[in-house]
């Protein structure tokens, strides 16, 4: 029968604590709302070219390490119950060492993202020729031909259908 102590109820609440405030952090850092941005010059031009590209990308779990010291954390607060005096030592260092290895086997996460870009070769109406690759946009379909304005924005270039 599994015995919960006191203490190992205040250790697996304050691991509680900790990973819901560091999940709670992450996914408040990755979210931010749209800022106005200055626009540093827009120049028109005509659509020349457009190809379609597809680019993957292999992400990692960058969240590895919190998930093996949780596994650890865990495995040993279990492990913590079972035994008595040296034998409960070593039961809670088997624990966290097995729940810290299974975290770390079943935690990694790897997976593949597939980006839909459009390359555009456009004729500015300065006389220049600029190569656009940007997001596929299922709302703003482009065509050879199309009448676009080329937004320079700080740090990267946007294309838009002309108004």
């Amino acid at each position: 029968m599994l015995k919960l102590t006191n203490s190992s109820v205040m250790v697996f609440s304050a691991l509680l604590v900790i990973l819901s405030g560091v999940m709670s952090s992450t996914a408040l850092a990755a979210y931010e709302r749209n800022q106005a941005v200055p626009v540093e010059k827009v120049i028109y031009g005509q659509v020349e070219s457009i190809k379609h590209v597809t680019q993957t990308q292999l992400v990692e779990d960058r969240n590895l390490g919190w998930k093996t010291f949780g596994g650890a954390l865990i495995g040993g607060v279990i492990g913590h119950q079972f035994g008595g005096g040296s034998g409960q030592d070593v039961a809670t260092v088997l624990g966290a060492l097995l729940g810290g290895a299974a975290a770390n086997q079943y935690g990694n996460s790897t997976r593949t993202l597939e980006y839909k870009l459009i390359e555009m070769m456009i004729n500015l109406d300065d006389g220049t020729q600029v190569m656009v690759i940007q997001d596929l946009d299922p709302g703003m379909s482009f065509v050879a031909g199309d009448e676009v304005r080329v937004v320079y924005l700080t740090g990267y270039v946007r294309v838009d259908l002309a108004m």
